[in-house]
């Protein structure tokens, strides 16, 4: 008998946070978040997302009040009213190998959905589209970045026997720093910053980065927009956002490329891998998980290209080439080994085109699932 509840209080939303913990405990390659900071995403007081969004949590209990599932239930109002979007989101989706556990919490999601006449559920989606995304059918036996979920493969069949359909289908990929050729983009930028009146920008200090920081998030929905279910970050989003990645990236890892008139038209965000170092710290920053993590801050040999965004006049027109010419100085100096790349969609053939002269391996693939309601 599996019973589902909705969660209100602090002590039942800790819980809700921490049933990954137990579920994963065996694995080598789930990386667990920060608790704190998982807790605060959740916070209506915390976190402005809930200006235009709103979300209901569940946990699912077995007949001996164990908690062997979760399931956050979202609408992006934002997504709603101004995209016509009818999508009733879910995230946060971690079941036992039980189809009655998995069942009864999408019943809980679908039934919100149908409550405010929304015609399809799709999931694992966050609330905004710097969220994790998409369930795991690929790659189970490599550990992922700090920014995706990971899942057992039993995950993937629960949602096609709930009468879902993929929806989204995305790759990760990676590939060993000794497989850049400057030559590739060393002459042609330098020929792109004549031609357009280009400059990139260093930085040494964060504090040097938080005057372009706002522009940078306004060039991302400029850059980002073409892309289906795109959501728009807000301006509270924008404070909130700086705090909570800019502080965690190296600052040399953050790359801009003006105009002569200054004004932003590319960017870049390079993130150390941090998660062996989360593996340690177990969801904790005391005592020791800020060691961990600031030793990998300084250290990690692994890298990933978070977020990369050109003006929509710029497209096309190799300045990807200034931005890697500036990360291949860094990369060298410090001796990366490996790069890797952020979940993008399957058919987003622009973004595949600049990674080609890399020779990217695919690693893991992840969907989207899809279910009509109406």
């Amino acid at each position: 008998m599996i019973t589902v509840k909705e969660i209100y209080s602090k002590k039942e939303l800790k819980q809700f946070v921490k049933f990954p913990f137990k579920l994963y405990k065996d694995s080598k390659y789930w990386v667990p978040p920060i608790i704190k900071q998982e807790l605060e995403t959740f916070d209506k007081d915390k976190n402005p997302i809930f200006k235009d969004a709103e979300a209901r949590f569940f946990l699912a209990y077995d007949a001996n009040h164990t908690i062997v599932g979760r399931v956050a239930a979202i609408i992006n109002w934002l997504e709603v009213n101004g995209q016509n979007q009818k999508k009733m989101r879910f995230g946060w989706f971690d079941f036992i190998d039980n189809q009655e556990v998995s069942k009864a919490l999408l019943d809980k999601v679908e039934a919100i959905g149908k409550a405010h006449q929304l015609t399809y559920a799709e999931g694992p989606v966050g609330f905004s589209n710097l969220d994790k995304v998409g369930v795991l059918t690929e790659g189970y036996d490599h550990i992922g970045p700090m920014i995706t979920w990971y899942n057992y493969p039993y995950y993937a069949n629960h949602y096609v026997a709930h009468g879902y359909k993929i929806e989204k289908a995305y790759s990760e990929s990676r590939f060993p720093f000794s497989n850049v050729n400057p030559e590739t983009f060393k002459k042609a930028q330098e020929l792109i910053k004549r031609r357009y009146g280009l400059k990139a920008l260093k930085f040494t200090k964060t504090s040097e980065v938080m005057p372009y920081a706002d522009k940078m998030f306004d060039l991302f929905n400029e850059s980002y927009a073409s892309l289906s279910s795109f959501v728009a970050i807000t301006d509270i989003q924008k404070a909130y956002f700086k705090k909570k990645f800019i502080s965690f990236v190296n600052p040399e890892y953050i790359k801009f490329v003006v105009d002569k008139d200054d004004e932003l038209i590319g960017f870049a965000i390079v993130m150390p891998s941090f998660s062996k170092a989360l593996q340690k710290a177990n969801g904790k920053l005391l005592p020791f998980g800020f060691r961990h993590i600031l030793k990998a801050k300084k250290n990690s040999k692994d890298v990933i290209f978070y977020l990369i965004g050109i003006h929509p006049n710029y497209q096309n027109k190799g300045v990807h080439a200034v931005i890697f010419n500036e990360y291949y100085d860094i990369f060298t100096e410090k001796g990366i080994q490996t790069c890797y790349r952020t979940p993008e969609l399957e058919d987003n053939e622009a973004i595949h085109k600049i990674w080609k002269h890399f020779e990217p391996e695919v690693y893991r693939r992840r969907k989207t699932f899809r279910k009509t309601l109406q």
